[in-house]
């Protein structure tokens, strides 16, 4: 089967793979491999104080004993630093970044909006965080999953910071840039990022790229109503239970194997969701309790 698909899963080393972690590799995974299209990996470790030591050798082992199969080299953000500094350094001097000595402090009470303080104040780049600006317009695009999602940049989100004060470079910035630079054309993934999408889409726009297509898939809630993730120190993937952990994220996703596959292998399980993958079975939620899937 030829397909112009591309898809991709983009780990943040910053710990270990969780559960949760799994429902959003799987999705991505079949997502591609149902039409016949590439799947990617690519570490977003934008962020050196944040990595746990090892971290991403263990996702690499954790992907391949669960039995994922990525298509080319992995690509490290870290190894792209002056692209995102050329690119920043051209939106500078167009006007459309500009440089903003604001610190959280000043910022209390605006509720993650920002007030545009250093928009007309025109600093040097030396020391300080770099926002771009963004226009009065809502944004909008339809989730595979989610439906019709839309943000307000102006109002909802102000200017965002695409480089931070201490010269690391944003997410939302390199995430574009490495997506595009990939030819990516669908992206699956957590249902935290949604929101983020909109001005993903604006940066998308602003540098002439392609729209890729998206798919939202729910987060996994833990008890205590915190997500499945790292911040929370959520338990690593097990290398002796990926048969009934790759069930249970199927299961997740709406897709449910037959009884006969109880005792399949991983390559089995997976062979199974490529061929019998369905969207619309994907609950069409924002989030999933863990306690459901048992």
């Amino acid at each position: 089967m030829t397909s112009t698909y591309t898809g991709r899963f983009a780990p943040t080393p910053s710990g270990f793979l969780h559960f949760g972690s799994l429902v959003a590799a799987l999705a991505s995974y079949l997502d591609a491999r149902h039409v016949g299209g590439r799947w990617l990996l690519r570490m977003e470790d934008l962020d050196p104080p944040r990595e746990v030591p090892g971290a991403q050798d263990a996702i690499l082992n954790t992907l391949e004993t669960y039995g994922f199969e990525w298509d080319g080299p992995i690509e490290r953000q870290s190894d792209r630093l002056e692209v995102y500094a050329g690119v920043l350094q051209r939106l500078f001097d167009q006007g459309l970044v500009y440089a903003c000595t604001c610190s959280r402090k000043q910022l209390e009470g605006y509720h993650g909006v920002y007030p545009g303080f250093c928009r007309l104040a025109g600093y040097s780049q030396d020391d300080t965080a770099l926002r771009i600006r963004v226009p009065q317009l809502e944004y909008r695009f339809i989730d595979r999953v989610q439906g019709e999602f839309s943000q307000h940049l102006g109002r909802e989100v102000g200017d965002f910071v695409v480089r931070r004060r201490d010269g690391l470079y944003a997410y939302q910035l390199a995430v574009v840039l490495d997506d595009a630079w990939q030819g990516v054309t669908h992206i699956v993934r957590g249902a935290d990022l949604l929101d983020s999408t909109p001005r993903q889409t604006y940066l998308q726009e602003l540098l002439g790229f392609s729209l890729p297509r998206y798919l939202h898939v729910p987060l996994i809630i833990q008890p205590d109503g915190h997500k499945l993730g790292k911040s929370y120190r959520s338990p690593p993937l097990p290398m002796d239970l990926v048969s009934p952990l790759l069930t249970r994220a199927l299961r997740a996703l709406g897709q449910c194997p037959p009884s006969e596959l109880n005792n399949a292998s991983p390559r089995e399980l997976l062979d199974w969701g490529i061929l019998h993958w369905d969207t619309a079975l994907i609950p069409r939620s924002r989030t999933l309790a863990e306690s459901q899937l048992k």
